[in-house]
């Protein structure tokens, strides 16, 4: 039991469980890097480069639903600060661009597509500001950051989600209780990642992986890729995981860049959503505002082999057979599979600390937390039931359902692979 005692009774809100079963959602970096060849930059490069001329948030919408996903987050402020929409609060913005002559907004157009398409929305409002003066001094800047919030939680309809990331903000003090009170006012179905009063929390890297356990209840998580200081809480909170890795190495749009394989794609959906957390796939738009073509390709394929794979689960009937054992029952006669997904019951806690899978007193699949899901490949199986045993807390088992995807073994991510790191380049 890896779970510790006083940690596993914390339980979700409905919001967290909600964004849960949304399990993938679709990244868009896009910005000022975008036509600079960067990942980081300093703030000065012009407004004026920022010219996509061909921009169409409809297809950024369109390939992130052909791919399988819920929500999407988009870059409103990278680092540089730079503001993809029309805020009062510097000149450093579309509105000095030559983009629309001025008067365009890309989160607008962004929330326009995502409300059309059914989708999420959500916004990475980046802390570190390498652009504005107001940030050498914490207290001017609190008034500019809480501006640039309430503009972005009052302009464009429910968001799912609001991204803060760590990276560059290591010692610097930010009046999070200011910027929780704004997403408590106008925006409180959102989960907030990471910093501040978080409802959920970053993986603790950028290959897109998660490691057994994926633990639900923590006291403590990382800040960024570039800094050992984690951010430590008074009491123990629920706080499930997201994933987030780019199709690419690189987080923004390089002409030499290549997307990752479907297989390694796969792998990382395995290894995220298939152990319970969600995954953030990053699709970078290129300096016209369109997806790269071959991006796209990889993308569609990779939401194609989802569904092929997933998309036709026979669902099992759950059974107690004892303390900690079900008997997942599929039918009147045995059903030939080679893929196994676990759900647990959340509404009262992750409360699995270990489980085991056995298919006529063979082991096809072991591990130790399940979560929103534990998925197993398992090898072919013909069968009528499947038998699961679990160590935890009075845990509850919600589903198990079973897969024929004429695949035997998981996708693995290249042997040596790690994705790279953007430390700052000027």
């Amino acid at each position: 039991m890896t779970i510790q005692h006083h940690l596993k009774h914390l339980v979700p809100t409905p919001e967290q469980l909600a964004w849960q079963r949304l399990e993938l959602g679709m990244f868009f970096h896009f910005g000022m890097n975008t036509f600079h060849g960067k990942e980081w930059s300093d703030g000065t490069l012009p407004a004026s480069s920022f010219d996509p001329s061909e921009l169409d948030a409809d297809e950024w919408v369109r390939l992130a639903v052909e791919a399988g996903a819920r929500y999407v987050v988009l870059t409103a402020k990278h680092h540089d600060g730079f503001c993809l929409w029309p805020t009062a609060t510097t000149d450093y913005s579309v509105v000095s661009s030559p983009w629309r002559e001025g008067r365009g907004d890309v989160v607008a157009e962004v929330a326009r597509a995502c409300r059309d398409a059914g989708i999420g929305l959500g916004l990475y409002l980046s802390p570190w500001d390498r652009n504005h003066p107001a940030y050498a001094d914490p207290d001017a800047y609190a008034e500019v950051y809480a501006e640039q919030l309430t503009e972005l939680c009052t302009r464009y309809g429910p968001l799912v989600e609001l991204w803060f990331d760590g990276a560059g903000s290591e010692g610097y003090v930010y009046d999070w209780e200011r910027t929780m009170a704004i997403i408590h006012e106008h925006q409180p179905q959102a989960m907030v990642f990471n910093m501040g009063a978080p409802t959920i929390r970053w993986v603790g890297n950028e290959d897109g992986i998660a490691s057994d356990p994926v633990e639900y209840t923590v006291s403590h998580t990382q800040m960024s890729n570039y800094t050992i200081v984690t951010t430590q809480f008074a009491d123990a909170l629920y706080l499930p995981p997201e994933c987030d890795v780019s199709v690419r190495r690189g987080w923004f749009w390089h002409p030499d860049d290549e997307p990752k394989t479907l297989e390694h794609l796969m792998a990382i959906y395995y290894r995220s959503v298939g152990m319970g957390a969600n995954l953030l796939l990053n699709v970078p738009p290129d300096t016209r505002g369109r997806i790269d073509p071959a991006d796209a390709e990889v993308i569609r394929a990779l939401g194609g082999e989802i569904r092929r794979r997933f998309g036709a689960p026979v669902p099992a009937a759950l059974e107690r057979a004892g303390d900690g054992r079900w008997s997942a029952v599929l039918g009147d006669e045995a059903v030939t599979f080679d893929h196994v997904l676990v759900r647990e019951d959340l509404s009262r806690g992750q409360r699995v600390g270990a489980h085991r899978l056995r298919v006529d007193g063979d082991d096809v699949g072991s591990g130790l937390t399940i979560g929103a899901n534990r998925l197993h490949a398992t090898g072919t199986r013909t069968a009528r039931v499947i038998e699961l045993e679990v160590d935890g807390d009075d845990p509850v088992i919600d589903q198990v359902l079973v897969y024929r995807t004429g695949e035997l073994v998981a996708p693995t991510v290249p042997e040596g692979y790690v994705a790279p790191t953007a430390y700052p380049e000027d």
